[in-house]
């Protein structure tokens, strides 16, 4: 049995359970939560067909083998549980205790061999899903603090791990990429996208006109200011450009040149 289809066995056994009256919180967290098992088991097929060659080839993002980028998704896994413990006890756990630290761990990691990188992945993405299902349903309304995002209450926290899973899957560059992931969550990417750049006085003045895998159409103005210059794509094409994954090439007008997102 390989790894993904281990790990497809063991979702399917450790589903967490709805309970039968849910806060809107408790019901947010665990849609987001069904959501990772699926971007988590999509994560393991593609781990699965890397090899010790493809592992340490590069990825899409810049100074990053593809080991960095699976052993990044461990760690962004063990470093969510800290929020959630965090929820959980109501004693503080950040996500890192530096970001020295973190870079380390990546950097330490990247190094091991194919199996001991899978096996890394696997028991990190299991600790997340335990520390979840064992979390109090009321635990789902505490706040915690992301480094990046600011306070946040933790029924936020499944959908910070499904964005963690898709775009690095992309950035494995195995196969996946942003016109491969789930149509319905889209939206919904692109909406947190858009919402990094608010009140930066770097972005630019820009309106993205997108079209939705339903059809629907949408506009997204990055600032809060009049902007003149307007881009339109696929919701998939402006997605990639709005998190650095391109330059904006594949959408129709000029893309200007956007500040690092995250």
């Amino acid at each position: 049995m390989s790894f993904a289809d281990a790990a497809q066995v063991r979702s399917a056994e450790t589903s967490v359970p709805a309970p039968r009256e849910q806060s809107a919180a408790a019901q947010d967290a665990v849609a987001g939560l069904a959501e990772v098992e699926r971007a988590t088991q999509a994560l393991y097929e593609a781990v699965d067909a890397l090899d010790h060659v493809l592992l340490r080839g590069p990825s899409l993002l810049p100074g990053w083998t593809r080991a960095h980028v699976v052993t990044h998704l461990a760690r962004n896994a063990d470093a969510l549980v800290n929020l959630l413990t965090w929820a959980k006890t109501g004693v503080e756990h950040p996500m890192y205790p530096s970001a020295a630290d973190r870079d380390a761990d990546i950097e330490e990691g990247a190094g091991r061999q194919p199996q001991l990188l899978r096996a890394d992945l696997d028991a990190a993405c299991q600790r997340f899903a335990a520390a979840a299902r064992d979390l109090p349903a009321t635990a789902w309304e505490a706040e915690v603090v992301h480094p990046h995002s600011g306070v946040l209450l933790a029924h936020r926290v499944p959908w910070l791990r499904l964005r963690e899973v898709w775009f690095h899957l992309v950035d494995l560059d195995a196969g996946v990429g942003f016109r491969d992931l789930p149509g319905h969550l889209l939206e919904g990417f692109l909406d947190d996208a858009v919402g990094q750049y608010a009140d930066r006085a770097d972005v630019p003045d820009v309106r993205v006109d997108v079209t939705l895998p339903d059809g629907r159409q949408r506009s997204w103005e990055l600032t809060a200011r009049s902007g003149s210059t307007a881009v339109s794509g696929s919701a998939a094409d402006v997605l990639g450009w709005l998190t650095g994954r391109h330059s904006g090439a594949l959408l129709n007008g000029t893309a200007p040149t956007l500040p690092r997102w995250l």
